[in-house]
């Protein structure tokens, strides 16, 4: 009875508990936004367990055209937790523009969250031949960007035949930085009546001088599979195809130098920007002789990681021993643009008990969507260190000098002496220890002695890092001789490379630029007045650039996939 008692109610207890609280959640997402009228769209609904039963698109009808679906699933197991995902892709075209709400879809009992999508009136009809079964078509955002601001570069390939394999060329700028934004994308559309399949993929475009520049067009090498029928002489046949070049339009930019409004010493154009600070522990509670980390953070949409300046400058009090890390630098490349990333962590070692103050951090960078400068803050910050006993001063205790030279004579205080015999004896127990310590140390020097080529490898990171800071500093005086040996040394070390020339092409695309600028200045008859901080920005982001491909060179996507 008391069995089924327990049962009873246990199934009880199972009815009164709400069904949502094992719920699973199912987000939506888009594969872009916003888009088109004339535009197909995929809707993607994520879950992260397996819902109560199959999803009802219905209620997706009432504002778009259900064009397809698919269903996938992926998972995992981490740490021995286990997890999965399970996706719907619905393929649709939307009825209407405006903003539309995408209404929650049931899963059972289970239930998606509302999204909205902003969907344009339809583009209008294009100067476009409907014979034209491909043909490419380019766009630049903004055309009369500032200096080392971002421009979005989109390319477009409509088709309305199969393609068997095609490729595509980068586009080409000079004095500028060009990087490739995530994976291309795939949409139908319609164009004077006629539909099309549409591959688009993005760029982010980094003028680096002021000035009309021109974006060379695009070359399209396609291979077309042609409707003709094969000849079934063999077994085995190969597609027939034809083989179609096309080519896109030029794109000119005129790019603004930076506006005489912009009085910060480091020009810096993004479209958002965020510096914030965070600490290990109690900045209110340090203790002396005890490090706390203090990380400071920049985060800017828009820009490059070689544009984001130093964030630690500022001097602060003798008393606070500080030993910053290696600056954390990474970018991340997302369809509406570049994401860059600077991290510095800064330990502080208070060596006295008292109050002090950090010095406020001020970075200047102009909004490009605002075309307004602006200033990201950190306020000054104070920090209190105490000593071991808690407290802010540390009150030294003195030894009475009269209790030593003046012992009291009592019972306790009376000294204690050892025969001469026992002296002796551990005098040469003394000696024995301090033989067998010494002959240990011995041991550890000629082992670590063994070990040089450790230390020859510590040796060259030495030179690779004193070449930098070589650099580094003839850039900021503006020393094109001395900018010319310390890369160099950099080259000498890092490559074997002799010359600035062999430097320059196993560099990246702006800092090959700038090597060969300063190889130009340095040589020509009528040297012009030469600026480092160009050069130097270059370098730094030439060196981030190769660590993000070292980490992330397994997860990279075939480049042309159409």
């Amino acid at each position: 009875m008391n069995i089924i008692k327990k049962l009873f109610f246990l199934l009880l207890l199972l009815n009164l508990v709400p069904g949502n609280v094992f719920a699973a959640q199912i987000g939506v997402s888009f594969d872009r936004n916003p888009v088109s009228l004339d535009e197909s769209f995929q809707i993607i609904f994520t879950a992260n367990d397996t819902p109560d039963n199959d999803p009802d698109f219905g209620p997706l009808e009432q504002d778009f055209e259900i064009l397809g679906q698919s269903q996938s699933s992926n998972s995992s197991w981490i740490n021995g937790q286990s997890s999965k995902t399970i996706q719907w892709t619905v393929n649709v075209m939307a009825k209407h523009p405006g903003s539309l709400v995408v209404p929650a879809v049931k899963f059972g009992d289970d239930v998606s969250q509302p999204a909205s999508i902003l969907v344009t009136q339809a583009t209008a009809n294009k100067a476009v031949d409907t014979d034209d079964d491909l043909f490419l078509e380019v766009e630049a955002t903004p055309q009369s960007p500032y200096v080392q601001s971002q421009v979005l570069y989109t390319v477009r390939l409509y088709r309305r035949v199969e393609i068997a394999q095609a490729s595509l060329n980068e586009p080409e700028l000079s004095d500028a930085v060009i990087e490739k934004l995530g994976d291309d994308s795939n949409y139908n559309t319609q164009i004077n009546g006629v539909n099309y399949l549409v591959t688009e993929r993005k760029y982010s475009i980094f003028p680096q001088k002021s000035g009309s520049l021109t974006i060379k067009p695009l070359m399209l090498t396609a291979e077309i599979v042609a409707n003709t029928r094969p000849n079934f002489n063999g077994f085995f046949n190969s597609q027939m195809t034809k083989t179609k070049k096309i080519s896109s339009k030029s794109v000119t930019l005129d790019v603004k130098p930076a506006p005489a409004t912009f009085t910060g010493k480091h020009w810096l154009s993004a479209e958002q920007l965020v510096l914030k600070e965070e600490w290990s522990g109690d900045n209110q509670q340090m203790k002396v002789g005890e490090p706390l980390t203090r990380t400071l953070t920049l985060l800017a949409k828009g820009t490059t990681v070689g544009q984001l300046p130093e964030i630690n400058i500022g001097k602060i009090d003798d008393r606070l021993k500080t030993y910053p890390d290696q600056p954390v630098l990474q970018e991340q490349k997302k369809p509406e643009g570049l994401i860059a990333f600077r991290e510095e962590k800064i330990a502080i070692i208070p060596s006295k008990a008292g109050f002090y103050k950090l010095p406020a951090i001020e970075i200047p960078w102009f909004n490009s969507q605002s075309q307004k400068m602006e200033i990201a803050k950190i306020p000054e910050t104070a920090i209190t260190a105490l000593d071991a006993a808690g407290t802010q001063q540390a009150p030294v205790t003195p030894v009475a000098p009269a209790e030593v030279q003046q012992p009291q004579k009592s019972e306790q205080s009376t000294p204690i002496s050892i025969p001469p015999q026992q002296q002796n004896i551990w005098l040469w127990v003394s000696v024995f220890l301090a033989s067998g310590w010494l002959a240990t140390l011995a041991y550890f020097l000629i082992k670590r002695s063994a070990k040089r080529p450790v230390a020859e490898k510590s040796e060259r990171e030495i030179r690779l890092e004193d070449s930098v800071k070589s650099l580094k500093k003839a850039c900021a005086d503006n020393n094109a001789v001395a900018a010319k040996d310390a890369l160099l040394a950099w080259g000498r070390q890092k490559y074997g490379a002799a010359s600035l020339g062999a430097i320059a092409e196993l560099s990246d695309a702006r800092l090959r630029d700038e090597v060969l600028y300063l190889n130009r200045i340095l040589y020509s008859r009528e040297p012009d007045q030469w600026q480092g901080k160009k050069l130097f920005q270059a370098f730094v982001e030439n060196k981030a650039r190769e660590k993000i491909a070292v980490t992330d060179d397994d997860k990279l996507e075939p480049l042309y996939r159409l």
